[in-house]
Formats: structure tokens, sequence, C-alpha cells
């Protein structure tokens, strides 16, 4: 997980360097086809398992369609705003997920978990109203970020682990060209400017590989994370991915977020933390309980 919170701010400073020149479907079609031509040579090498059951392939067929979304939701973000920001705004999504799992699944959460929710929103709004301030509606996208990835987590912990890492990301690429492949036709028919296919440059080419690597590296590792160490104890690292990113977006674009985005960020942050420290407390508690009833169904 900390790797991820390295590797993936780099790639989206590499998306927002890069997408002022190339269409945002031909992006992500590039992006996804680095990975899957990438990992097939590492599942082939290293004996990788890749095949799927009914139920896997289908939850990674959705897994592959909110991955495709997501990650054309914040490359879009990325062209409205600095990276820190876009960033500290997307982790409203830790909030949303404890929402999910109330409301969703059923899941027991308290009075103090619930305000704590409410903090870290307040907080995500103070990053927002500056960005909103300067540009407008786009800098909402972050949020959108956050609720389709809130419900990719959902999904990839349901898979992550009965799939290989590596053969699950190929899998998921070759899903996401076929499924870019076709729409990029259509929208390259019917004139549709971010469907449209450009043709890049040497520097765009190496732009677009580093963006593939990147990414693929990025969510490997984060799927390696979900599959070894519970998410109690991940959820706290993912908060290092904020000052990476306002380091990258200093050094890359000289970008630093005033005093209201960053007292935001800390408020964020700590109810974030806050929430993390506390399920985990509770999860704890239960396991030392001498269970004897039957589970509740969002705990099957």
């Amino acid at each position: 997980m900390l790797g991820f919170c390295v590797v993936a701010p780099m790639g989206d400073a590499v998306a927002k360097l890069i997408g002022q020149s190339i269409p945002l479907g031909q992006l992500l079609l590039l992006r996804f086809a680095v990975q899957a031509v990438v990992l097939v040579p590492l599942v082939w090498l290293g004996a990788r398992a890749w095949r799927m059951s009914g139920r896997v392939l289908r939850l990674t067929f959705l897994r592959t369609v909110l991955h495709i979304l997501g990650i054309g939701a914040m490359f879009t973000a990325l062209q409205y705003l600095p990276l820190a920001d876009a960033v500290a705004i997307a982790f409203v999504m830790p909030f949303i997920m404890l929402l999910l799992g109330k409301y969703v699944l059923g899941e027991e959460v308290g009075a103090r978990r619930l305000i704590a929710c409410a903090v870290g929103f307040v907080g995500t709004l103070m990053v927002v109203q500056p960005s909103f301030a300067a540009v407008g509606w786009p800098a909402l996208w972050p949020v959108v970020v956050a609720v389709n990835f809130s419900v990719f987590m959902l999904v990839t912990r349901q898979i992550a682990k009965q799939t290989d890492p590596v053969g699950l990301q190929m899998v998921s690429g070759g899903i996401a060209v076929a499924i870019l492949a076709p729409v990029m036709l259509l929208g390259e028919r019917m004139g549709w400017t971010p469907l449209e296919m450009v043709s890049p440059d040497g520097r765009e080419w190496a732009l677009l590989l580093a963006i593939g690597v990147l990414g693929s590296a990025a969510h490997l590792l984060m799927t390696w994370s979900l599959r070894y160490a519970p998410s109690a104890t991940l959820a706290p690292m993912q908060y290092l991915e904020i000052p990476v990113a306002t380091l990258i977006g200093w050094l890359v674009f000289s970008d630093l977020p005033n005093r209201l985005a960053t007292a935001g960020i800390c408020v964020t942050i700590a109810a974030g933390l806050y929430i993390v420290v506390r399920e985990g407390r509770l999860a704890r508690a239960k396991a030392a309980e001498p269970i004897a009833a039957e589970p509740h169904p969002a705990e099957i």
C-alpha cells in the first residue's frame, strides 16, 4: 500500500501533463492496452493463474467498468485542478464507504463514526471551495472518483483472495480494451471530441507508456495489499497519498494548496484516521467475543 501511495500520484501527474494534447478516450484505451501487454508475459513466464469462475469473471467485468469510469473521471479532474487538490477531494471515499456499509450492506455504524464522517466531509468541502471558485463544477469530478472507487474497492475485496493479482490485472486490461475499442470507433464516427484519435509524437508515446506502466504497477500493489493484509491495517497508509501528491504537484507543476485547502486536507485526514482507528478497535473487540449466534447477513 505504501508503494501504491507513491506510484499512483506519479501516474496522475503524467496524465495531467499529457491530458491537454491526447483525447480522454485514447488516453484510457492506451493506458489499459499497455496494462494488458505488459502483464501477459509476466503471467505466462510465471505460470500464474488467470482463468476465473463465472462469478469472479462477472465481478471482474464490473470492476473493470468501474475502473474505466473512475480513471476517466480522475483524468478529467486533473485537467482543471492541482494534483494535490484532486487527490485530497477524492479522499471523501472512506466516508462514502462507511455510509455504503451502513445503508447498503446493513453494517452497524455508531454515532461517533457518523460524526467523524460529517467532519471529514466538511474538510473535503474546505478543499473543494477554492477549487470550485476557480473552475466551477469541474471541481466536483474528484467526488465522482470517490463514489466510483468506493464501489470498486468493495468489489475488489470480494475477489482479491480468489484471484492472482497479476492475472486479475491482465484480464482486466483485456476486458477494458474490448470495451473501449468499439466505443472509440463509434465516437470517431460520431465526431465526439473526447473519443477522437490523434497521432502522438515521440514524447507523448513515452508519456502514454509511462501512464500504463505506472497505473498497472499501482493497482497491482493495491490488489496485493488487499490480499495479504486487512483493510483496517491498510487504510491509514492510504492517506500518505495526499502529501506525496502535494510534493509531486509542487515539483512538477509548482502547485501548492492554499491555506483553506491545506486546513481542509488536515481535517479530512484526521477524520478519516479516526474512523480507521475506531473500526480497528471494534473489529478487535468483536473478534475477542465468544460467538455462538448466527452471523449478520452483511458479514457472510
